[in-house]
């Protein structure tokens, strides 16, 4: 049997810090190194509704929305046998890069999803711990189209589902005292890699409708009612 451990609640300052993140070089702001045009913001209107956004500036970057549950008060962490599940409406805008991800230490990155509208039907799933990767190709795939995500992340395989198939089982896994924390973003591309917005465009955003994560419980014990882990006593 499991149990929910973890609700997202965006707007929460207890699960999550907004606009810096040791995923990013000195915590951020930017990190050019990864072909990215952020410029980190912890202004709540970039992620706290739930839509991230991304927004030009006059320098040429994007304030750019991110939360973590690493160093905020909850400071929940998934961990092995954790299943995540999401409700994800897609960007529009070339150069939107939203992701869901986990991060400790340096590492520990598995992504639940990484998405670019210039591959408008595919989705990227990622396991960095154990190098596993899948690109999935569907139909409900589409800029602006709303996907359901679910991982979970096995001692000896992750599995990713989309909208409720299974789609790919890595057989990698990661290992079994593996922990980490969540991050929620929304990067901008520079055009290494996929090709930067549109000169015209001002505003980038996606849409992050539910974060649930669920855990099995110890045989023998029961449900606990009300609180959600990451949530304050």
């Amino acid at each position: 049997m499991s149990e929910v451990v973890f609700t997202a609640d965006f707007a929460s300052g207890h699960q999550w810090i907004a606009g810096r993140s040791w995923a990013y070089p000195d915590g951020g702001p930017t990190n050019p190194g990864d072909d990215k045009l952020d410029h980190l913001t912890a202004d709540p209107g970039h992620s706290r509704t739930g839509t991230f956004r991304a927004t030009r500036r006059d320098d040429g970057l994007w304030d750019a929305g991110l939360l973590t549950t690493e160093e905020s008060a909850g400071g929940f962490a998934v961990r092995t046998g954790d299943r995540l599940d999401a409700r994800v409406r897609l960007p529009t805008g070339t150069g939107a890069w939203p992701a869901i991800w986990t991060w400790r230490d340096g590492d520990n990155e598995v992504d639940v999803f990484e998405y670019h509208p210039d591959n408008p039907d595919l989705l990227e799933f990622t396991n960095h711990v154990r190098q596993g990767r899948r690109y999935v190709r569907d139909d409900a795939v589409r800029p602006g189209g709303l996907v359901d995500l679910s991982v979970t992340f096995g001692r000896r395989s992750v599995v990713w589902s989309l909208n409720g198939e299974r789609v790919f089982a890595d057989g990698r896994g990661v290992g079994s005292d593996w922990h980490a924390y969540l991050i929620v973003n929304l990067s901008v591309c520079a055009g290494r890699y996929h090709p930067p917005p549109d000169p015209a465009a001002t505003e980038l955003s996606y849409a992050v409708e539910g974060l649930v994560v669920y855990r099995d419980r110890p045989r023998g014990t029961t449900a606990r009612p009300g609180r959600s882990a990451g949530a304050p006593p």
